[in-house]
């Protein structure tokens, strides 16, 4: 599958939300966005691990059995829509053709058993992690958060996105923005 990425759109960017954004269940989030049309959009929370929820714990329900090779696998609460799906970000060395939405030359999204098959077999990407629910906008829903000031946009990196420890994730994400996050507002305005 090629990489689908609409140029007008946002997908493969970063959305990090401005504080006093209005919704706690965004709160300090930072999401990478996996699709982004007209028709709305579709992205994970990438800095919020959920502690009580471990991949192996999944593994054991789903009935997929753990090899001695396997890694752990970190979950994240992806976002407040569909929180029982499941989806993995990973690094674009894996694809499973049609099950597979490569996003961009660096990070695709899978959300289909065999890639928690391979994973627990102890193949798959070399950096990944599963994210539970998505972060999901109707038509033209995105687009007025942006002009409202609920979001900063950047370009994404797989260092930012895999290997940024969570708790550091939105403060680097403004960083590398150029932005003290000391020194946001949480009012904007119009000029």
């Amino acid at each position: 599958m090629q990489a689908q990425q609409d140029t007008d759109g946002l997908s493969g960017k970063l959305l990090i939300a401005m504080p006093g954004m209005g919704d706690p269940r965004f709160d300090h989030s930072v999401v990478f966005m996996c699709a982004h049309s007209e028709d709305g959009a579709m992205g994970l929370i990438v800095n919020k691990p959920t502690p009580e929820v471990r991949f192996e714990d999944l593994l054991a329900q789903l009935k997929i059995e753990k090899a001695d090779t396997s890694r752990e696998i970190s979950v994240h609460y992806g976002g407040p829509v569909e929180t029982g799906r499941g989806f993995v970000l990973h690094s674009a060395d894996y694809n499973r053709n049609s099950s597979t939405l490569l996003v961009d030359d660096n990070i695709g999204m899978t959300a289909t058993l065999d890639i928690l098959e391979d994973l627990a077999a102890g193949r798959g990407p070399s950096q990944c992690f599963l994210a539970l629910g998505y972060a999901g906008w109707g038509p033209g829903q995105l687009e007025d958060e942006l002009q409202r000031n609920g979001w900063l946009t950047s370009d994404a990196d797989t260092g930012l996105v895999f290997e940024e420890p969570p708790t550091k994730k939105w403060q680097r994400a403004l960083e590398n923005l150029g932005i003290d996050p000391l020194l946001l507002s949480t009012t904007g305005g119009r000029a």
